[in-house]
């Protein structure tokens, strides 16, 4: 099974390197397979070092705090 998170954009640089936040941690993941263009403040799903796709802000939200929830009740 493979988990991917939603993270939002906060920088990005030349070679399509972008660093996102999720929930207060920051990585740095390749844009290089997104399905559409992105910009500074998006909200990408993120997987092994890539973002595969841009989500709306309000679905990255529910979902980030699904999984904060899953995490304060060790639901796994």
């Amino acid at each position: 099974m493979c988990i991917a998170f939603p993270g939002r954009i906060l920088t990005i640089d030349k070679d399509n390197f972008a660093v996102i936040d999720i929930s207060g941690t920051q990585r740095e993941v390749s844009l290089d397979i997104v399905d559409e263009p992105v910009t500074v403040g998006d909200y990408v799903i993120c997987h092994a070092g890539y973002a595969i796709q841009r989500i709306d802000e309000e679905v990255a939200l529910e979902k980030l705090s699904f999984l904060r929830e899953l995490i304060d009740n060790e639901i796994y």
